[in-house]
């Protein structure tokens, strides 16, 4: 595989200066652009879903098109969703700590 140029990486480049004019105000996010796919920009958030819901919806990508999974035993939630941006492909990704289960004792369900 031949290496990639900086040029081949323009659609996610372009996509991140306009979003940084666009929505500057908006939480920042972990950026990610990677020469294995040349066309994509990833933003990532971390420890909680408010900023990542902000940014979908500045982005007016559907909610019914977010994918929720867990992962680490149960402990990580993540949601996910795709969408364009300036000619880019666009990934969010949003990581939020699930709430702690409490257990429930045998017998304890509600009185009959």
């Amino acid at each position: 595989m031949r290496a990639r140029t900086l040029t081949e990486l323009a659609a996610p480049l372009l996509a991140l200066r306009l979003l940084g004019a666009e929505f500057g105000h908006l939480p920042a996010p972990t950026v990610e652009v990677s020469t294995i796919y040349p066309e994509r920009l990833e933003l990532t958030f971390h420890d909680a879903f408010a900023a990542f819901e902000a940014w979908r919806e500045a982005l007016n990508i559907d909610p019914e098109s977010v994918v929720h999974r867990v992962q680490a035993g149960g402990q990580t939630n993540v949601l996910r969703v795709h969408g364009t941006f300036a000619g880019a492909e666009l990934m969010l990704i949003g990581y939020a700590k699930a709430p702690a289960v409490e257990p429930v004792l045998a017998g304890s369900g509600a009185p009959s």
